[in-house]
């Protein structure tokens, strides 16, 4: 099969990109694969790529070029904001050829991309036709015009028909699917396909050092890092190791700074954080917003690292408690130090059953092959229905 696999990099790396590079990896090995990628400029330049997002002729002139020398039997597009826009669907329909488009946020029904405004989960745009609420508060990067020129791109594209040009929309989980089939986004839902995520780990045995737990990820309200760290300040018993970096970072080393059983590592690479994931006790993940599909709980199912996780959206799916790890409430400090004493507190035959379930979870759904079978299905699914059409 030959694929052509589009994605547009933000200026900050992230998991969106981890699944992209991933895929394209494991795809290449039995497929002919071409990519094209754009990469979110600073300054003057994005200002233009920013101003094109509508109708970014160009770029898209450039992915039909792509298409005409390569002749793909399939598109797939992970992410269009904001150095591509969606104009380029149009061109690639009208060439003939299928596209699948993974949807790793919730853009297309929200500006803010995440559903989360001010510390809360922000869900008014998922009922409007055209988001105004989110435009009047400027959910995206507390900018008017940012948010407009988003929620106009998105809007108008969905009264031009772009979206219905689409053959297939992955999303993560079932929670997702739940939330666009509940939204205005005027696609059927039997173009939504539900696939979860993987990862290619090779599963090492945890030692499982008692009452060391790790976060891993962005350091960003969204994430529920104040609380976790608050929880931690009352547990001097028990450690905490922070990897990642953003906007709160000054927070993180202002606690650990403080506090001698809170430990700040900033980024590190891939190795340092499987291992850091194979020697805690548990994985802690305190987000206080929709996640797509945390990429660090497979990792942690995959080394039979048990998961402490907030008890929202597809994290609630996901962890299942006491069979991989424990739920608490989102926002809530104090929970977190309940649900902390209480795995603590475990009997360590129950936690090593735990352990097991880890594993037996990550072979059952989260392995590259398996996802990628499903991935050729999804595939082969979309082309069959183009030349059914014709």
């Amino acid at each position: 099969m030959r694929i052509l696999v589009i994605h547009n990099f933000y200026q900050q790396p992230g998991g969106e990109d981890a699944v992209f590079y991933k895929e394209v990896e494991a795809l290449s090995t039995q497929h002919e694969i071409k990519t094209f990628t754009c990469r979110n400029q600073k300054g003057n330049t994005g200002i233009r790529q920013f101003l094109a997002y509508p109708f970014n002729l160009s770029v898209s002139k450039q992915i039909q070029q792509s298409i005409r020398d390569f002749h793909p039997d399939i598109v797939h597009i992970h992410n269009l904001h904001y150095g591509i826009g969606p104009w380029v669907i149009r061109r690639i329909h009208r060439l003939g050829i299928p596209v699948v488009m993974t949807l790793h946020n919730f853009r297309l029904l929200c500006p803010s991309a995440s559903l989360f405004y001010r510390g809360k989960v922000f869900t008014k745009s998922v009922q409007q036709h055209f988001p105004w609420t989110a435009v009047r508060n400027r959910v995206l990067d507390g900018s008017l015009a940012k948010t407009f020129l988003t929620a106009f791109t998105y809007w108008l594209h969905r009264k031009l028909g772009t979206w219905n040009k689409v053959s297939r929309y992955i999303v993560f989980s079932d929670f997702a699917k739940s939330l666009f089939k509940a939204s205005t986004f005027p696609v059927s839902e039997d173009k939504f396909v539900v696939r979860p995520n993987s990862v290619d780990v090779t599963p090492q045995l945890t030692t499982g050092i008692q009452e060391s737990f790790v976060y891993i990820g962005r350091l960003s309200e969204e994430k529920g890092v104040v609380p976790l760290l608050s929880a931690f300040a009352n547990l001097p018993p028990f450690s905490l190791a922070i990897y990642g970096s953003g906007p709160q970072q000054h927070i993180v080393e202002r606690y650990a700074d403080k506090f001698q059983n809170i430990h700040y590592f900033g980024h590190q690479p891939s190795e340092v954080l499987q291992a850091a994931i194979r020697d805690a006790d548990a994985l802690i993940v305190p987000s206080i917003c929709y996640e797509g599909m945390p990429l660090t709980v497979m990792e942690a199912y995959a080394q039979g690292t048990p998961v402490l996780a907030s008890k929202i959206g597809v994290l609630e799916k996901m962890v299942l408690p006491l069979y991989t790890g424990m739920h608490f409430i989102p926002h809530y400090q104090r929970d977190i130090e309940r649900t902390v004493l209480k795995w603590v507190g475990l009997d360590e035959t129950s936690k090593q059953q735990i352990r097991e379930n880890c594993r037996a979870e990550f072979q059952k759904y989260y392995t590259l092959e398996k996802n990628m079978e499903k991935l050729i299905s999804i595939y082969e699914e979309a082309i069959n229905n183009k030349e059914e059409k014709k």
